[in-house]
C-alpha cells in the first residue's frame, strides 16, 4: 500500500499545493487562467504531439482497448442518466449533463501523470490512443443526447457539425492530429525544432497539475449531495469496474488493461463542468463533482492500482 501511495501522493500534493495557493490568495486566479491557457493551449499539445509522432499505430491502435473502455465510457454515461431520473428526479435534460460528468474522465491532467508514475513512461501508449479519440467521443455522445432530448432540429448531423467545430478549435485535438499526420506520412522534423517542443512539453504535466488545484478552488461543494454521489460513484467506480470486466473478457494484455482501467478510474475532468455550464443544465452538480471526486480519487485511484 506504501508503495501505491508513493505514486499517487505527489499527484495530489501538487494539485493541493495549487489549491492552496489560491486559497491563501499567494497565487491569483488570473494567474491561475494564465498557466492554463499555457498548459491547455501549449504545453499538453506539445505533449501529445510528440506522443503520436513516435506511436507504433498498427500496435497501440487495438480494438481491444477502445472498446474495454468505450464500452464503459457509455455506461456510465447512460447510468448517470437513468440515476438522474429514476433517483434524483432530475428532468431528462439534467439528466444528460449529469450523464455527461460521469463519463468524462480527466484522461490528461490526472491519467497521464499517475500513470506514468505508476507504470513509467514507455506504457503510455495506451494512454495515448484512449486519448486521441476521449474529447470528440464524449463530445459527440453528449451533444447527440442533448439534441435529442431537446427535441432539436439539428439531430444527429447537428451533434458532428457542433462537434466537429468544437474539436477543430480545440488544441490539444490539434495537437493530436497533427502528430498522428507527421506519423502517417513518416515527415522529418528538424532536431532544434523537436527539442524545442520537447522543452515545452515537459513543463506540460507540473504546471498542469498545479494549475488544475488553482482551478478547483473555484468550484465550490455546493447542490444536491444526491447528485455528486452518483456522479463519483460511477466515475470512480462502475466506469472501471466495467472496463476492468470488459478488459479480461476480450482478453486484452497487461500494459493495454492496466492503461484502460487506470485511465477509466480518473474523476470528472473539468470539461464535465464546462458542459453544463454551456448547456445550462446540472452545473453545481457537475462543478462539485470535478472537485470532490479529484479529492476522493486519491483513496480510488490508490485502490485501483493495487487491484491491477
Amino acid at each position: 500500500m506504501l508503495d501505491v501511495l508513493t505514486v499517487t501522493v505527489p499527484v495530489f500534493l501538487i494539485i493541493g499545493a495549487g489549491y492552496l495557493a489560491v486559497w491563501r490568495k499567494t497565487f491569483t486566479q488570473g494567474q491561475v487562467d494564465g498557466l492554463m491557457v499555457f498548459t491547455q493551449h501549449f504545453a499538453i499539445p506539445c505533449l501529445l504531439f510528440l506522443a503520436m509522432v513516435d506511436l507504433d499505430l498498427a500496435v497501440v491502435f487495438d480494438w481491444r482497448l477502445l472498446a474495454a473502455y468505450y464500452t464503459g465510457s457509455l455506461v456510465s454515461f447512460a447510468a448517470g442518466i437513468l440515476g438522474a431520473i429514476l433517483w434524483l428526479r432530475r428532468g431528462r435534460e439534467d439528466a444528460v449533463a449529469i450523464g455527461f460528468a460521469a463519463m468524462f474522465a480527466n484522461t490528461v491532467l490526472l491519467g497521464l501523470p499517475i500513470a506514468e508514475r505508476a507504470f513509467g513512461t514507455d506504457s503510455l501508449a495506451a494512454n495515448y490512443a484512449i486519448i486521441a479519440f476521449h474529447a470528440a467521443f464524449c463530445y459527440f455522445v453528449g451533444v447527440t443526447a442533448m439534441e435529442v432530448v431537446r427535441g432539436g432540429g439539428g439531430g444527429p448531423l447537428g451533434a458532428v457539425r457542433a462537434v466537429g467545430w468544437s474539436m477543430t478549435h480545440n488544441p490539444l485535438m490539434i495537437g493530436v492530429a497533427l502528430g498522428l499526420v507527421v506519423n502517417l506520412i513518416g515527415l522529418p522534423l528538424p532536431d532544434p525544432a523537436l527539442e524545442a517542443v520537447r522543452l515545452v512539453a515537459r513543463a506540460a504535466l507540473p504546471a498542469a497539475l498545479f494549475g488544475l488545484g488553482g482551478v478547483l478552488v473555484q468550484y465550490r461543494p455546493e447542490g444536491d449531495a444526491r447528485g455528486i454521489l452518483l456522479v463519483c460513484g460511477i466515475a470512480l467506480i462502475l466506469h472501471p469496474a466495467w472496463t476492468y470486466g470488459a478488459g479480461r473478457l476480450l482478453g486484452l494484455e497487461q500494459g493495454p488493461f492496466r492503461a484502460a482501467v487506470l485511465t477509466a478510474a480518473m474523476a470528472p475532468g473539468v470539461n464535465s463542468y464546462l458542459f453544463a455550464a454551456m448547456q445550462g443544465r446540472a452545473v453545481r452538480i457537475a462543478a462539485s463533482s470535478v472537485l470532490l471526486a479529484t479529492a476522493a480519487s486519491v483513496l480510488t485511484v490508490s485502490a485501483w492500482l493495487l487491484v491491477l
